[in-house]
């Protein structure tokens, strides 16, 4: 999770051969709060200086004597394998700027400088660069995790029991470490009463919920299934989550939010990759508004009328189109309220005749434990599964989430 306290402390060099420009721009970045800022006016140097320091971002002047600001850019390209420049080219010409994102720089700021401007950018980029560099580390860690599962097929030729207890405590572990995506706890938030359960197909699955709480005081909470199963749906769920939270942690729009995480993960993700998901906001008066994102509809039932709402979908799936946009749809809670959302292992979860157990039964068992609040209904509804599944191994996660509004 990138905060701003991560962003303002983030290195910065600035490049440029005029020391008045050098001057009135790293003024211009401590103004804005940023703590670690270098300088150079010799183009010549940047490669190495970020060869050893390793900037989150450049600020690279264009026109330069000696060494223009395009061959520094084609210099940082054989340092940065990947081919992500974190760029910020200084020009006053308007010719330029689109050569200069071609070459690869992230954006641009013009001549002369203007420091809403400036800040605007800067913040931005550095923004997304921290996210990057965060998404390769978490996908660094689940690749050894995926190396370590890979190892433990030998499993099945195992001889004594000992060395199979030793593997069993290795599965266990990475279980351990993708169990820790999840919230540790689950909020304790006013007027309302909230319950989570989640278990996974494999070691690893690509169910998740989390909640956050934003600036407003209202609380994000949201539940997504990631297409696939085992190690391949953990990575990408790591990367959804992660994305999720920084991007709830600078914006309180969730529209403009899953456009951004749908936009990375559209880059990011391989083509047959998707996420569906349930998000919603809620304040502790009970006003919400949720996105569901080619999800299973919730269910809302009501206490005054002893009705069942549906929630059904109302936005694409997160990582097809990166031209998708997502609408909110607003619900509220009113006292005694209850709120069900859950991931399509539920109702697909099967017993050993076949079966399926089904929306129907799903909507019965709200309807008879509603009235009794939520911690019932999660107790009758875990009873439900492992009665009606008589402990079949299942073909998919089994998650849900349940809010109640109980004042």
């Amino acid at each position: 999770m990138v905060s701003l306290a991560d962003i303002l402390n983030a290195r910065i060099l600035v490049v440029d051969d005029q020391e008045a420009n050098v001057r009135l721009l790293e003024g211009m970045l401590r103004i804005a709060g940023y703590a670690s800022i270098e300088s150079t006016m010799d183009p010549r140097e940047v490669c190495e200086l970020h060869r050893k320091n390793r900037y989150s971002l450049i600020l690279l002047d264009l026109q330069m004597p000696g060494m223009d600001g395009f061959q520094v850019m084609e210099g940082l390209k054989e340092i940065e394998t990947d081919g992500y420049l974190p760029v910020l080219v200084i020009t006053a010409q308007p010719a330029h700027k689109l050569r200069a994102l071609e070459a690869g720089a992230k954006d641009f700021v013009s001549k002369p400088f203007d420091l809403a401007e400036l800040r605007a950018r800067v913040h931005n980029i550095l923004e997304v660069r921290l996210l990057h560099l965060e998404t390769k580390n978490y996908s660094k860690v689940l690749e050894e995790t995926v190396r370590e599962l890979e190892a433990s097929r030998e499993v099945i030729r195992l001889k004594t029991l000992e060395e199979r207890k030793k593997s069993e405590q290795e599965l266990a572990l990475a279980q351990e470490t993708q169990e820790s995506l999840l919230p540790r706890s689950l909020p304790q938030v006013e007027n309302l009463r909230i319950h989570a359960f989640n278990t996974p197909t494999r070691y690893v699955g690509g169910d998740f919920y989390d909640f956050l709480q934003l600036d407003s005081g209202d609380w994000m909470g949201v539940l997504a299934d990631v297409s696939g199963k085992g190690m391949s749906a953990a990575l990408l769920s790591s990367m959804v989550l992660g994305a999720l939270s920084m991007e709830f942690h600078s914006r309180t729009q969730p529209q403009e939010v899953l456009e951004r995480v749908n936009r990375l993960l559209c880059e990011k993700s391989l083509p047959y990759q998707f996420v569906t998901l349930f998000l919603f906001v809620l304040n502790p008066q009970g006003m919400g508004q949720f996105i569901s994102a080619g999800h299973t509809p919730a269910y809302l039932f009501h206490s005054a009328t002893g009705k069942i709402e549906e929630l059904g979908s109302n936005a694409n799936v997160l990582g097809l189109f990166d031209d998708a946009s997502y609408e909110s749809s607003v619900f509220r809670l009113d006292k005694g309220d209850i709120l069900v959302v859950y991931s399509d292992g539920l109702t697909d979860a099967e017993n050993p005749q076949g079966e399926m157990f089904g929306e129907e039964r799903l909507l019965r068992l709200i309807r008879q434990e509603a009235p009794s609040g939520s911690q019932a209904i999660e107790q009758r509804l875990l009873k439900a599964i492992e009665a009606f599944t008589q402990g079949l191994p299942q073909t998919d996660d089994i998650t849900f989430v349940v809010v109640e509004k109980c004042q």
